[in-house]
């Protein structure tokens, strides 16, 4: 395994590692999971079960461009690196860093989900990633919801991948907790461009929470 950012002030982490891609049909995941040694990084196993799942229905309907799965595991602390982008075609993991949940969703750990406007809130389930843009946080990505009734108003209510100074070590040691975005998936100053010039144009975010009636109802789950 070869890491690229190894120091634990980093905000990112990028490894490559030789474990077997995953297929059109997904069922190499747990071979992936193995080898990437992704139970050691944090990401629960069913979490990657269950993005693999939404992936694999998502590219036999022709609705991904690249195979390139995000995954925001939010039964994690928001003090950690909980988000995990891997390629999954080459069985690479291209990073492993911080990202926001909302304000309303919690604070260290997310617990409320909700898809209305004003909520602030974030919203569980399957994304497509689309083009990036200029905004006020610099670049953006914007992201298209694919869940009815969990994340489809993410466009109407703008929830954005974007970089954020208060998604930073600094931030987890003077308050005790990572900062909170309006319901966006935000990620560090130091690595957003990277990551958003990565996953743009067609690829699969999952933000996940064992939520009950999520899990219940997905159409991409069940």
């Amino acid at each position: 395994m070869l890491v690229l950012f190894t120091s634990a002030s980093d905000s990112g982490v990028v490894v490559y590692n030789t474990a077997r891609a995953v297929g059109s049909s997904g069922s190499d995941y747990r071979n992936l999971y193995s080898g990437l040694h992704l139970k050691e990084m944090g990401l629960s196993e069913k979490a990657f079960q269950l993005a693999i799942t939404g992936w694999t229905k998502l590219k036999a309907k022709g609705r991904i461009s690249k195979d390139i799965i995000s995954i925001c595991d939010f039964t994690k602390s928001s003090n950690q690196k909980r988000l995990y982008i891997i390629d999954l075609a080459s069985g690479t993991l291209l990073f492993n860093t911080l990202v926001a949940h909302g304000k309303n969703t919690g604070e260290e750990f997310a617990r409320y989900f909700s898809n209305n406007p004003s909520s602030l809130q974030s919203s569980l389930g399957f994304y497509l990633t689309k083009e990036a843009y200029t905004g006020s946080h610099g670049m953006g990505l914007k992201l298209a919801g694919v869940e009815p009734g969990f994340n489809d108003r993410a466009e109407e209510r703008a929830i954005v991948m974007h970089g954020a100074s208060y998604v930073c070590d600094d931030f987890i040691n003077q308050y005790g907790r990572l900062g909170k975005s309006w319901g966006c998936p935000a990620v560090p100053f130091e690595v957003h461009e990277q990551i958003i010039n990565t996953i743009k144009d067609g690829t699969c975010l999952f933000i996940y929470y064992p939520d009950k009636a999520y899990l219940a109802a997905s159409r991409l789950l069940n």
